[in-house]
């Protein structure tokens, strides 16, 4: 699939407009924006009965269209997940503003001074499949952080985002600011001519299946911030506490199958399988897990009268999104990490052990954005991170990674104050020398 479309003009004006108003937004103050936030989650308590209703009809249209279980898992918003995402508006509030933070401050010389002062990036496009709850997080992330955004959910979701635009446009227009900030798209053909704004929006964050992200991707000139696949994976070491390996697994596998941090593959070490693998099984089993193994543990768990399916070099490299876990015994610890990153995502894995030498190696040898040791991947999350909700987690090298909420929202810029200072000054057998000390 590839992407021929070019922006048509009216779509290049509205983004214009994006930008306009965002260059306004940026310069108020951190009250302003903030008093915008609380005017949002107000609104969306007003019109919940509204929103509620709105994706009441996206849902049973998606059944009706046969929409896939993890999509309509993503899709479904009840009135605790509505209260939970105007509670993560409030408690956005409540957080440092990214904007105008001096991260240098330096004396280059007498009365030549430099500063690095962080600042927003500009109009965000953001392109979701199915989750309406994306957009709230995703437009307060953009409002706290100066930045106008062009949103785009997921056919299936178009009643729910209209009904949360709605919400929030009233209450930008009830603070005094221009409800321009927020855009809301509705049509593929928009979302194919969004990726060619190269000029209108500074960035693009594809939320969605792998095939979704790789097509984002490859059709457009515009940087992209995202991840194509989620395949986490939970290392259970031969000197882990069983039990605690069970509540884990259970967790990172059934708590949200269709979540990027949801594991995907089981890592035992041999020296523990014995013992752990089959109450293990049986556990997960009665919470509707699919298991599939490698033969080690297909013959296991024979032995105590489970039968599970053979697992193959495809599952290894497949996110399910769904209730299905892969599991591979290994015999060592060298064994997980090179599994791990041979066919993980860099996304997020962990280790149960308690062995903290064990930990410490695992961590800093397996190539993730997120390593954790004795706790769920499915921490792996910018709510949890305290970075109140995210807008997207990245698995590149390049920062921002992992979970990006307000600070990976935000560029800098270099400001340089002087007294008529000249570059030829400082060159030459005469030169002056730079003191280049850092200002409090």
């Amino acid at each position: 699939m590839t992407a021929h479309s070019t922006a048509t003009p009216d779509l290049k004006h509205l983004a214009q407009e994006t930008r306009e108003a965002a260059r306004q937004l940026a310069i108020l103050t951190t009250d302003k924006r903030n008093q915008a936030l609380e005017a949002i989650a107000q609104a969306l308590e007003t019109a919940a009965p509204d929103i509620l209703a709105a994706n009441a009809e996206d849902c049973r249209v998606a059944e009706v269209e046969g929409l896939a279980k993890p999509l309509y898992g993503r899709l479904k918003l009840n009135e605790s997940k509505l209260q939970g995402v105007i509670t993560g508006v409030r408690d956005l509030v409540r957080l440092p503003d990214p904007v105008g933070e001096v991260q240098i401050h330096r004396e280059l010389d007498t009365d030549l001074v430099m500063k690095r002062i962080t600042c927003p990036l500009g109009v965000l496009g953001v392109i979701f499949e199915s989750r309406p709850d994306a957009l709230v997080q995703i437009a307060t992330l953009a409002i706290k952080s100066g930045n106008g955004v062009i949103l785009k959910g997921g056919r299936e979701a178009v009643r729910s985002c209209e009904a949360l635009t709605r919400a929030i446009h009233t209450a930008l227009e009830q603070v005094g600011i221009s409800p321009a900030v927020v855009r809301l798209l509705t049509t593929r053909e928009e979302t194919l001519a969004l990726l060619q704004l190269e000029h209108e929006v500074d960035l693009i964050i594809p939320r969605g299946s792998n095939v979704f992200v790789r097509f984002v991707q490859q059709n457009t000139t515009i940087p992209v911030l995202g991840h194509a696949d989620g395949i986490c994976h939970l290392y259970v070491d031969e000197a882990a506490d069983v039990q605690k390996a069970i509540a884990l697994t259970l967790d990172a596998k059934t708590s949200y199958p269709s979540a990027c941090n949801t594991i995907e593959t089981l890592l035992v070490h041999e020296a523990i399988a014995l013992t752990l693998l089959p109450q293990l099984a049986e556990v997960l089993q009665t919470h509707a897990v699919e298991l599939r193994g490698d033969a080690p543990t297909q013959t296991l768990l024979a032995q105590h009268g489970m039968t599970i399916q053979q697992a193959t070099e495809e599952d290894w490299k497949t996110e399910y999104s769904d209730l299905i876990l892969s599991i591979k015994q290994v015999t060592a610890m060298e064994a997980a990490i090179a599994h791990i990153n041979t066919y993980g995502s860099r996304h997020t894995d962990a280790i149960v052990t308690e062995n903290d030498q064990t930990a410490l190696d695992f961590m800093n040898r397996v190539d993730a954005a997120g390593v954790f040791h004795n706790c769920s991947t499915r921490f792996a999350d910018g709510f949890r991170y305290g970075f109140g909700a995210e807008v997207g987690i990245s698995t590149q090298k390049m920062p921002p990674r992992g979970p990006v909420g307000l600070e990976g929202l935000v560029t800098y810029k270099y400001w340089v104050a002087g007294d008529g200072a000249i570059s030829a000054s400082y060159t030459g057998p005469n030169a002056r020398p730079f003191t280049h000390s850092d200002l409090k």
